[in-house]
């Protein structure tokens, strides 16, 4: 009877004030944790970070002047390259025709704050003469998310 009570004492006690083994199972530690990559990469415990995704759309310069449009549209290219080898921008793209006039997305890496994302935003020349306009969010993604890069360089067959 002694032993009885001790085992049911601890079993109130645990599901009163401490977790149920179900609780606990759903705190799993990854067996596969490199601690090394993950403060490299800048990931919290679950792996994750904080980046800028910004919203590319259409900016108000209506410019019909290809000549300005292809020396802007350049610039941009270089520096989306620029920006990549310097580690800021892990994403860059093109979006389909929609209703928004949204043109692209970037994702911003290693930025402390928006105020240093939107002054790395005028680096971009066609942002800078109004081609392209911006919308930002803060977004919490994967660490490893810059990882995909050094592969990214050799499935191309043709530069943009």
């Amino acid at each position: 009877m002694k032993y009885f009570l001790a085992i049911t004492f601890l079993v109130i006690t645990n599901s009163t004030f401490g977790q149920s083994n179900s609780e606990k199972d759903t705190l799993i530690s990854n067996p596969n944790y490199n601690k090394t990559l993950a403060e490299k990469l800048g990931g919290d415990d679950y792996g994750m970070k904080s980046y800028f995704l910004v919203i590319l759309k259409s900016g108000t310069n209506a410019t019909t002047d290809k000549k300005l449009i292809a020396e802007s549209f350049r610039g941009h290219m270089n520096n989306i390259n620029r920006l990549v080898a310097e580690g800021k921008l892990i994403v860059a793209g093109p979006l389909g025709k929609n209703d928004n006039n949204y043109r692209g997305i970037f994702i911003l890496n290693n930025l402390k704050t928006i105020e240093e994302a939107k002054e790395l935003l005028q680096t971009d020349l066609a942002i800078k003469i109004g081609l392209l306009d911006y919308e930002i969010f803060t977004w919490y993604g994967s660490a490893a998310l810059p990882e995909y890069l050094p592969f990214s360089e050799k499935i191309w067959k043709l530069k943009p």
